[in-house]
Formats: structure tokens, sequence, C-alpha cells
């Protein structure tokens, strides 16, 4: 038997309570996976229920793993024997393999990537005849939404999702219903096509619907609030001859609308499931109640949310607080200043992590943390200085610095592309071997072949022009007069990825704005070089295995849910990042950018600290900031303090004071 006794009340009842509608509002830090897991045991060992009638869905593999990891510590082998424990998508492909040949389909479907569904969206193209160019991405990235809404090929037009007027959505059309044909003639689905032809075989054929419901008589849903609209309609299809439904979720936590999710369908789950019974998992074993309080006083103020509050037995702790800081340089140098602090009192970087709404905070903070020699790991991105575009223009800076980085020039050669193919580089390869001398020295030697004495020229040209002009005039001239950007927009097929790549670059023409910003007449081409190429070697030799688990770790607040810290960075808390200027200007639902700064303060177990900028430089200008409304009135709930007081230093001894700083800081790279 399965003991019961060290779940507390809520998670008790939570666990035991089997039959009919279950609603468990699972606030954050509440053990909801540990009260899943033992209402799973409690149904196996206790109740005696065979395994083959439970069925236990997540949203990521990871979740489904982690829960079949803890149902196993807690019951045998063969007492969970048939127990179905996956993700919404996992179950889909099962139910098709079973039962999609009453679409037309055959059971032994494939699922295709994302090339072979660019190659059929290019080929759809192909025969619809405009005269104009449309973006392959941008019309599957339709389709994809499309099916996330349950809106077939045939009922786009009918839709509300439909413009007549608009040119993409009737090359869309026409694209829509030849794609879904090609993908039936190949009997291959796509991702999308998953829980899109499962709620279409539940529709079209209720008795497949009853076959499942009935072999699932007790069906848990983990995450609700981030549920969708077809996976709702999967839900209902399944639960057709039962009530048995528990749903686990916190609406206080429903941040993916972006994704699709509907956070109505936790919100009127009770109206769904008459007769419910809701239990709310209250007390926060993560978080001190300084952190938790500030929490509450913000979530509270959404007016659409099930009432709750969170508790903790943990009273004491740090207080959290609030700085005021000059400008996003500024924020950065005195979060890392903090976590340097924090690491020299004993603190594994493993505990610390940054926390933003939007990835474009992130370069200031590279900078100083690569500058600062502090490891760091971006979670769902790669870092900047790895990314092919950067290193290709830092190659190109490399070459007009020192010609004889040959590792760099071979890197830039034939970037962008001037028909300088691996038999020519081979071939000028194998003549300095022969003469023992530098390959920039034999290609500069080369007068015939017209490509390379046109890439000799731009490096000799650039030469003179770093002497010449400025850090951010030379890079900004040199990106236009290789036709960078250009290139980028060849590379790449979708225009929304070219056009991340070019931001790329704008960012890091201001991580040389602010190398030039600090180190004024030594901001060089050889010193800003120098200091990218130190910090490069230092994270290669971060990155050996036993280094990653002491790194500070960057994320967004949307890829932070779920994960804990004992101390968060909580940056940007300003209007315009928190809420996003895009929230406001639209007049969308401000609920949902609450709901992420809550989510945020909710990661920190042990110390939370928010920063806004009094200003930020946005399309080259100084810009003055306010901070976020989501704590302009909680004041007593957390310490502010303004982190540019500088006490009675004049302005010159100000930058005096900031140049020294980072100048010791570049100094310690060598």
């Amino acid at each position: 038997m399965i003991s019961l006794n060290g779940l507390n009340p809520e998670q008790r009842v939570a666990a035991e309570t089997i039959e009919g509608p279950v609603l468990i509002l699972a606030g954050a830090g509440s053990g909801k996976t540990r009260t899943v897991t033992y209402r799973i045991a409690h149904m196996l060992d206790n109740l005696r229920i065979p395994g083959k009638q439970i069925l236990a869905v997540s949203f990521t593999n990871k979740a489904a793993a982690e829960m079949k990891e803890r149902v196993g510590h807690l019951v045998d082998a063969k007492m969970r024997k048939g127990i179905t424990l996956s993700t919404f998508h996992s179950l889909g492909i099962r139910i098709l393999r079973e039962d999609i040949h009453h679409l037309g389909y055959n059971n032994l479907f494939t699922i295709y990537d994302q090339a072979d569904q660019m190659s059929i969206v290019r080929e759809g193209l192909k025969n619809y005849r405009s005269g104009k160019n449309f973006d392959k991405g941008t019309i599957l990235s339709k389709i994809g939404l499309l099916k996330n809404k349950g809106i077939s090929s045939s009922d786009f037009p009918k839709s509300s999702e439909y413009d007549p007027e608009n040119n993409y959505d009737g090359a869309t059309e026409f694209v829509y219903h030849f794609y879904q044909d090609k993908l039936q003639f190949y009997n291959a689905l796509d991702f999308d096509d998953i829980l899109f032809l499962v709620v279409k075989l539940f529709n079209q054929f209720p008795e497949v619907a009853k076959k499942y419901s009935e072999r699932f008589k007790y069906i848990m849903i983990d995450e609700y609030q981030d549920t969708n609209g077809l996976q709702f309609s999967m839900i209902q299809a399944l639960t057709s001859t039962h009530q048995n439904i528990c749903v686990v979720g916190d609406d206080d936590q429903a941040i993916y609308s972006f994704r699709g999710a509907d956070i109505s369908n936790i919100l009127n789950f009770e109206k769904h499931y008459p007769n419910t019974k809701t239990i709310k998992l209250e007390e926060n074993y993560r978080s001190t109640f300084p952190i938790l309080n500030l929490a509450n006083m913000v979530i509270k103020e959404n007016i659409q949310r099930k009432e709750k509050t969170m508790r903790t037995s943990m009273m004491e702790g740090h207080m959290p607080q609030l700085w005021a800081t000059g400008d996003a340089d500024h924020e950065a140098a005195v979060v890392v200043e903090e976590i340097i602090k924090l690491q020299s009192h004993g603190v594994p970087l493993s505990d610390i992590a940054i926390l933003y709404r939007s990835n474009t905070q992130v370069p200031p903070f590279e900078d100083q943390l690569r500058i600062s020699q502090v490891p760091y790991n971006i979670i769902g991105g790669q870092k900047f200085y790895e990314k092919k575009e950067i290193k290709d223009i830092i190659a190109y800076l490399t070459v007009i610095q020192n010609s004889r980085d040959e590792l760099a020039l071979r890197r830039i050669l034939n970037v962008p592309n001037r028909g300088i193919g691996s038999v020519t580089l081979n071939k000028y390869l194998a003549i300095a071997e022969e003469k023992k001398d530098h390959l920039f020295n034999i290609l500069a030697a080369e007068t015939e072949h017209e490509s390379i004495v046109s890439f000799i020229q731009i490096i000799r040209n650039f030469q003179r022009i770093f002497h010449e002009q400025n850090l951010i005039t030379a890079i900004t001239r040199l990106i236009e007069d290789i036709h960078y950007n250009d290139f980028i927009e060849k590379s790449y097929d979708s225009t929304k990825l070219a056009q991340r790549k070019k931001d790329d670059i704008k960012n890091f023409i201001l991580t040389a704005d602010r190398f030039q910003d600090r180190y004024h007449e030594d901001a060089t081409l050889k010193n800003f070089v120098e200091r990218l190429l130190l910090a490069d070697a230092h994270d290669s030799r971060s990155s050996n295995k036993e280094d990653q688990n002491s790194e500070v770790t960057l994320m967004t607040l949307h890829a932070s849910k779920g994960l804990e810290f004992d101390n968060v960075f909580l940056i940007g808390m300003e209007e315009e990042l928190l809420p996003h200027k895009k929230t406001i200007q639209d007049g969308s639902d401000i609920n949902e950018e609450r709901r992420l700064c809550y989510v945020g303060i909710t990661r920190a177990r042990k110390k939370l600290f928010m920063t806004y900028a009094k200003e930020r430089k946005i399309y080259n200008k100084m810009i003055t900031r306010f901070k976020s409304r989501f704590v302009i009135e909680l004041g007593q709930c957390y310490k502010e303090l303004d982190r540019t007081n500088f006490g009675d230093m004049s302005e010159d001894q100000v930058k005096d004071f900031k140049k020294s700083f980072f100048g010791n800081l570049m100094e310690s790279l060598k």
C-alpha cells in the first residue's frame, strides 16, 4: 500500500479524489508533480485500477519521463504495466497509427520534417501563377497556425483568418490545398497534422472517440492552462463516456497565448464539467515569504483569475530589491558586479539566473559577462559570438588587423560568395606551402584572378580606413561595402529568419559602440579584436563538461517556467519591456504580461533582484524610461535602490570611474 501521509492536507485530497471531474489549481512551487505522482501510485497500488485504464498527458517529453520515473520509484513494474504517460503529440501518433485509415491514410504514415515541408511549399508556389515572389517560411508558418486553430484548407477562405485583399492569404489558400493533397498522396503528415487529424478523426467517427474514451477511464492532464483548442477538443472526446478527468494547472502561469494556448480552458473548467471538485494547492515550498509576498501582490491585480494566495513556512529571507540603473550598459555592469560578489561568497554560478522579456536585452549582459570572465549559458538561444554571421564579421576584422591569421582568412575568402571555391583555395594553399609564405601574401601577389584581386583590395582599403576613422564608422562601412546584409537575404528562405540575422549584425555594431563609449581613444581595431578573441578563448576553456554546471543561466521569462534558482535577476522591469511595448500599442490583454512578471518573480528561491534603466538607446537616441506598472505601487514589498548615485562625484569623475572600472576588467583578460 502507498502511504499518502507525506502529502500536505490539500495534496492528499487531490491524490485521493479519483472519480468525477477534478480541478487542481497548483500554484508556483506547490509540489504539483509530487501530488500527481502519488495520485497515480494511489490509483495503481491502493485502488488496484489497471494501468491500461490510466492516461496521464503532459506537454513535454521531459515532463512525461520525469513522471514515469517518479511513478517507477513508488510502484513495481508489474503494477504500472500498461499505463500511458505521454505528451499530446505522442498520444496523437499512437491513435493515428491505429485508426488513421478511417481518414484515407495508410497506418504506416511518415512524419515530414521542415525540409520536406519546405520542398512541397516550394513546389506549390511554382504552380501558383501570380507573378509575385512569396516567402516559403511565411506561408508554411501560416498553414501551421491554421491547423493549430482547427482550420482546414477548405475552411480557410470562409474563416476570419482569411483576408481576400492580402496577397499572401491568396497564395496560402492555393498552397494549403496543394500541400495537403501532396501529403496525403505521399502518405505523410507534418507535426501540426497530428492533433489536427486526431480531432478530425474523433469528429467524423464518434465511434473511434468512444473506443478511446472507454479504454482510458481515468485521465489526467498536466499544465492545463497551456492547452489550445485542438487539445481541448481531444480531451472532450476522450471523456465522452465518463467524467473521470483530473486537470492540473495554474491560471496565474498562463503565458503561452502566442502558441495558441487558451486560458479560458482552465478558467471555465467547472462550466465544461459540472460537479467539478476544485482543490487549491497554496503551500509554496520554493520561495521565502518576502519573495512570495511580492508575487502575490503583483498577481492579485489580475481580474480574470481563480482566487488563491500562496503561502510559505519560510518567513525569513532577503527583501527583494528594485535597482534603478543608468542605461542598458550600466544595468548589465551592476548585475554582473553583484554576480561576482555572490560568487566570491561561495554561491555557485548554477544557482544564478538572469531573466528577461525580450532577447534584445541580452547583448549588453553577454558583453559584460565575457569581459568579466563569468561563464554563462543561454537557454533556448545561441551565444551571440557563436553565431555564423557574427563569426564572419569578426573574421573580417581579424584579417584587417592581422592578415597572417589564416583561419580567419580562409573563413571569409568566399563570404559573401565571390566564386572562390575550395579548388582555387587549395591551389593557393599549395603555393604558400611550397614558398613557405603566408596565404595572404600569395593571394596579394595574384594579378589575374579578378575576385581575389578585389578581395585583397577590400582588406587593404579597410586597413587604411580603420586608421583614419573611428571604430563604429569603419565597421558600419565595412558591412555596407561587402554587401553583407544582401548576402544574408540571399542565404535564408525565411524573411523573418533573415531579419533576425540582420538584427544580430546591428547588435554587433552596438557592441562596438559600447566598446567605443567605454574606451574612447583606446577604442582601436587592435584592442577591439583582442578583446573579442580573448573572450572567445575564455568561452572555449569554459565549454568543458565539468564547467557547464557552473554557469550563469540566461533565459526569457517564457523559457523559465518550471525552473527555479536561489538567486534571480529579473531585468528590464520597465514600461515597454514588461509589459511589452507591442502589448501596450495593440491594446492587447495586459494580464498575460502580468502573469509573465509573476512567473519571473516565483523562479527565485532566496534572493530576487529586479532592475530598470532610466534611459535606453533606441534607434540611436537615448530615450527616457519608466519603471513597470507591475511594481510601481508595491514599494512596501521590495527595497528600491538608485544604483546610478555616485555621491558627490562630478560628471567627469563619473566618466573616469567608469573608464577605470572597465579598463581594469580589460586588463584582467590579459
